[in-house]
């Protein structure tokens, strides 16, 4: 998928808040909105280079937002949004082995208290589809959250409640990264997300995980990785 604006590498400073970091580009020192508002202090570090895009708007508090920072040579998108539109690309493309048989019928659909990324169909069956933003790797492991979701984890209990009574649901996890080769929980930060997914899975909730390889021009998408979600095996 091509990225249809330009960016502009800037050097890391700080985060004055989730939402905040300031940045040097081009010798000056100036804010810029941060759209992913996990914890990221892995990869938020003094110093590192970063992407910026430059934003349109009369009612912005800043004229630039992060869109991405490099780990070393891995380049890993910040902006949440992505997956989203990335995932929508690969369904309208075809591109997602285990999905292509399923039509993109609705985005942010509503089921009971809950909205879900997309609503998609296959025949006569309908499935709900909610799509999780990935960031952090650690020794080749992708793990997923990197700060405590309260939401994330009413999300998937959700699902695999609905799962139970049949209705067909799925987790697609998309690591924003190319350098991980299997996914799983983040057990140490948030113990309640991972019981909650592995509980929602044994009830029927579908969980995939795809990954990706960013560059300034495009995302590539790199096929399905392997989840491992038992705590004990």
């Amino acid at each position: 998928m091509k990225l249809n604006y330009r960016l502009l590498e800037a050097r890391f400073i700080d985060r004055p808040n989730r939402f905040l970091t300031r940045v040097e580009l081009n010798g000056s020192i100036v804010e810029s909105h941060l759209p992913d508002p996990g914890r990221l202090k892995e990869l938020l570090k003094p110093g590192v280079r970063i992407l910026l895009k430059q934003e349109d708007g009369n009612n912005r508090r800043t004229k630039y937002s992060t869109q991405a920072v490099y780990d070393g040579n891995t380049l890993i998108s910040l902006n949440t949004l992505l997956p989203n539109k990335f995932t929508a690309h690969l369904l309208i493309e075809g591109k997602i082995d285990f999905l292509k048989e399923w039509s993109l019928i609705k985005k942010e659909v509503t089921f009971g208290k809950h909205r879900f990324d997309f609503l998609l169909k296959k025949k006569e069956e309908f499935m709900y589809l909610e799509v999780k933003s990935v960031t952090l790797v650690e020794n080749e492991i992708a793990k997923f959250p990197d700060a405590i979701t309260e939401r994330g984890r009413s999300h998937v209990k959700h699902l695999g409640e609905m799962a139970l009574d049949g209705i067909r649901t799925m987790v697609l996890f998309v690591v924003q990264r190319h350098d991980s080769i299997i996914f799983q929980p983040q057990w140490e930060r948030d113990p309640k997300f991972g019981f909650e997914l592995n509980k929602s899975f044994q009830n029927g909730l579908e969980v995939r995980v795809i990954h990706l390889k960013m560059t300034k021009n495009e995302l590539q998408y790199l096929g399905e990785l392997p989840a491992k979600l038992n705590p004990e095996s």
